[in-house]
């Protein structure tokens, strides 16, 4: 029976990638269902006219939500739903392109080829390995029985799941059949990978030429733009303007959420059952119990840890993870002592005499009894602690400037210190706390989010708005209903994202589907819910020269200098190649510096170099003990002697040449599949209707 159950695990809801390249497809129920019960069928977008079905991809968004729980024990957060929902309709889009090729490349696999897999002399890994003895051997006999008294539909499963594998590897075949490694290439990998040298060289560095050493004329400005067209191409882009109407929770989402909790330990502080199992109940992160140090929680959490006995439960509380309840295990000795301290701050300004007068005086009426929080507020003027009544928290040695850790150190608990004088001010300082514990706890956090309530009222918001902006006028509907608008940088139809917005294919294609000034319906980002106008329609072309003729001029010098910079180099060259020494001849050129560099390959970073392709490429192309012409870098010209480099070790080549070989053509297979792919998706028809169904 678990053998049995073992084989019912295989049936997948994914098609397996082939060798890492391609991307797991979902295997779906028949996309053709057209009615049911004389309901009409709602689509969620289409790939090239073959539709996409509401029905269908909820069900494929289900099988992905289990499939990801069981991988990782829980369920997708909220706050990263949307970018899960983009993965599954991107899956759905490419399994239905790739379909397509199928069907266009005249790929088929016989039930008789699938037979022949299962049962030929080499079945598939996944399956053979359940079958694998004490002995490592595979159990063939009991492979083949147990696959055989399978019930129909899970033997169905498991055959689509061959096939599937089968159409894959045919596709990868056509494909990549001609993609290869030649010996050229593999031998370049090699060299890169295992020469070693080492280098002396002077450069002439740009950035030392300075802008009244070269002259730069019209013509040359006009010479630069001729000859660089292309750098001022300018591709169909769009701008919007948007309302962001924000689904971030509400004080009362924070409340309703803090008294849940709170709900929660008084049943917790009552109840037999264990923390633990609460957290697995009502935690949004999984079960651990930390030993923490005391300024490694909040304020508020540290003090109550701080007051709290081992087995206490004590929250909620607020913290960057969200509202958080602590059961405390123990408390333990810390290596560390920690501190907590209230200051207030009095600057030096332009009087550093009147500052420390103002703040002896406030010492002074701090010992008659002046309220410390309050002075704090209304005197200091740090700012973050001020509003706090000057509290800075717990913190250990090294966190504050010397001179205000050693008072906080030693200083007894509650005593208001003399004024001391660091680089920031004069500091009027009081211990509040001191401890050498580091605390044992479990925790339940509940992160702060938007309710259904505040998400729903954002987005009928938004509603509202495009009603009254299409009637009116957008700018002036947002600064009468008091919304803030903003515009978007220019950004490209095949933007990863929209400056400003983030990831929003949707929204981008509106933006070009569309004429300036139509305004968007509503969509759903991260932050909450857009209505968008578009402001601007930029057409594809070159940019006039009269247009960029300033924003060229800085260009054209930067060539100038490289004029100059290459000249130099030429004459250390010439001077090197006469006899003289490299490092001797720099120091006669004021644009030039003398450096050697480490031991490098031409896969490392060179110190004082870098990555710079064109001085790795030259020591490479460079006998050993002889210099290089003039070599134009990414900061200047270099004149490059090698001093070092080691020789071509034939017998390593022969033995890496195979495993060099298999990695490049993986890589090279991996990127034409991937460029391929990407080209399919440009050229198909996507309609992408899903923000009419998910908000």
């Amino acid at each position: 029976m678990a053998m049995m159950a073992k084989m019912r695990s295989l049936a997948p809801a994914f098609i397996i990638t082939i060798g890492g390249i391609f991307v797991l497809f979902m295997v779906l129920s028949d996309s053709r269902v057209i009615e049911i019960f004389g309901q009409k069928r709602n689509v969620v977008g289409s790939v090239n006219g073959e539709e996409i079905t509401y029905q269908q991809f909820n069900s494929a968004l289900e099988r992905f939500k289990q499939q990801q729980k069981e991988q990782t024990g829980k369920d997708i957060d909220e706050e990263n739903m949307d970018a899960f929902n983009d993965q599954v309709w991107d899956a759905l889009v490419t399994e239905q392109l790739i379909k397509e090729q199928y069907k266009k490349l005249g790929i088929t696999v016989t039930d008789q080829e699938v037979r022949d897999i299962l049962f030929g002399p080499n079945p598939p890994e996944v399956l053979k390995r359940q079958f694998i003895d004490s002995t490592g051997r595979f159990n063939r006999q009991l492979y083949e029985s147990t696959l055989l008294a399978q019930k129909k539909d899970v033997l169905v499963n498991i055959e689509d799941f061959v096939k599937q594998n089968r159409m894959q590897e045919k596709l990868s075949n056509y494909l990549l059949a001609s993609v290869i490694v030649n010996e050229g290439e593999i031998n370049r990998k090699f060299v890169d990978q295992s020469i070693r040298m080492k280098d002396e060289y002077a450069l002439v560095d740009i950035n030392t030429i300075g802008d009244n050493e070269v002259r730069v004329t019209d013509s040359d400005i006009k010479k630069y733009y001729d000859e660089n067209l292309d750098k001022f191409k300018v591709e169909a882009q769009r701008k919007l303007k948007y309302v962001l109407f924000s689904k971030t929770a509400t004080k009362e989402d924070s409340a309703s959420i803090r008294n849940n909790l709170a709900a929660i330990v008084a049943k917790a502080k009552d109840d037999t059952a264990s923390f633990r199992s609460y957290i697995k109940i009502y935690s949004e992160l999984p079960y651990s119990k930390d030993t923490v140090k005391q300024n490694q929680l909040s304020d508020e959490a540290a003090n109550m840890l701080a007051n709290a006995a081992a087995g206490q439960i004590v929250g909620p509380v607020a913290t960057y993870e969200g509202f958080v309840v602590y059961k405390l295990i123990a408390k333990v000795p810390s290596s560390e002592t920690f501190v907590r301290a209230s200051h207030i701050l009095i600057p030096f300004g332009n009087d550093e005499n009147k500052a420390k007068a103002e703040a002896e005086d406030l010492y002074n009426k701090l010992n008659s009894g002046a309220n410390f929080a309050q002075m704090a507020k209304e005197k200091s003027t740090d700012y973050n602690s001020a509003k706090k009544g000057g509290d800075l928290g717990w913190f250990g040695k090294g966190q504050m400037v010397k001179e205000f850790e050693d008072v906080c150190f030693k200083a007894p608990i509650g005593a208001v210190q003399k004024p001391i004088r660091t680089n920031f001010g004069y500091h009027i300082i009081k211990v509040t706390g001191r401890s050498s514990n580091s605390y044992v706890a479990e925790k339940l956090v509940n992160r702060i989010k938007a309710s259904a309530a505040t998400s729903e009222n954002a987005y009928n918001s938004a509603n509202d708005f495009i009603y009254v902006a299409k009637k009116g006028n957008f700018d002036q509907e947002a600064k009468l209903m008091k919304h803030k608008v903003v515009e978007t940088p220019a950004f490209a139809k095949d933007a990863f994202g929209i400056p400003g917005i983030g990831p929003n294919k949707a929204l981008v294609d509106f933006a070009f589907d569309n004429d300036q000034n139509d305004i968007s319906d509503v969509y759903k980002t991260p932050a909450g819910y857009i209505v968008a106008q578009i402001s601007q329609v930029i057409k594809p072309g070159v940019k006039s020269y009269d247009k960029v003729k300033d924003q060229i001029k800085p260009m054209a010098l930067r060539e100038k200098k490289y004029e100059k910079a290459k000249q130099i180099a030429q004459q250390i060259q010439s001077r090197v190649s006469s006899g003289q020494a490299l490092s001797s001849v720099v120091p006669s050129f004021k644009n030039a510096k003398y450096d050697t560099t480490n031991t490098f390959t031409a896969t490392q970073s060179i110190a004082g170099v870098g990555r710079d392709w064109a001085f790795i490429d030259a020591s490479l192309n460079t006998d050993q003990g002889k210099i290089t012409s003039p070599v134009k870098g990414q900061r200047g010209y270099y004149v490059i002697k090698v001093m070092m480099k080691t020789p071509f070790d034939r017998s390593a080549y022969s033995m890496q040449r195979n495993s060099i070989r298999d990695n490049m053509l993986q890589e090279k297979k991996s990127y034409f599949f991937n460029q391929w792919l990407s080209q399919l998706k440009k050229d198909a028809k996507i309609v992408d209707n899903r923000r009419l169904f998910y908000r």
